[in-house]
């Protein structure tokens, strides 16, 4: 070996990303029926964000419970909610409540990792329309209700390689 390879080679090797990103695949967002159908099919790269948003039953306004892949990991990280409407809230301790300026408000800093990396969900009518929504806009909004109104189905953040790819 030359003896300019070395530092050629520690040179290309800071050049790279962090090496904790190395080998790391992006995630699929799966929505799968009771079924097994698969509804939802996205990928989610690293660092990644979605929404689940729905309306509100009562009030009829947009909630949102927005999620990021944190390594591979669904996270919680945040919530929006218009208003106090029943059934929604800020719990002590869980996060940060901010006002959004327009009379809701945000809670902020909730970063909860969701067990399993999935969620049951028994999705809504259409006036409800359970939905996910990309706030970098990386994919078209997909609705759940519109496929699986009434009925139970599973969300989750799976691997590359182990999700559905249809």
């Amino acid at each position: 070996m030359q003896w300019f390879t070395l530092p050629l080679i520690a040179l290309a090797l800071m050049t790279l990303p962090h090496a904790g990103a190395w080998g790391q695949a992006p995630a699929r967002l799966v929505v799968t029926s009771e079924s097994g159908e698969v509804l939802i099919d996205d990928t989610v790269v690293e660092g990644g964000r979605w929404c689940m948003a729905w309306n509100h039953s009562v009030a009829h306004f947009t909630v949102l419970d927005c999620y990021r892949n944190q390594q591979g990991q669904m996270v919680l990280e945040r919530s929006h909610q218009p208003d106090f409407a029943a059934g929604l809230g800020h719990i002590a301790g869980r996060g940060e409540q901010v006002s959004d300026g327009e009379g809701g408000y945000w809670i902020n800093a909730i970063d909860e990792p969701v067990p399993s990396n999935r969620y049951l969900l028994r999705a809504g009518a259409p006036g409800v329309n359970h939905r996910i929504v990309w706030p970098d806009g990386e994919h078209e909004p997909s609705s759940i209700s519109e496929r699986a109104a009434g009925e139970r189905v599973t969300i989750e953040l799976a691997p590359s390689s182990s999700a559905n790819t249809e």
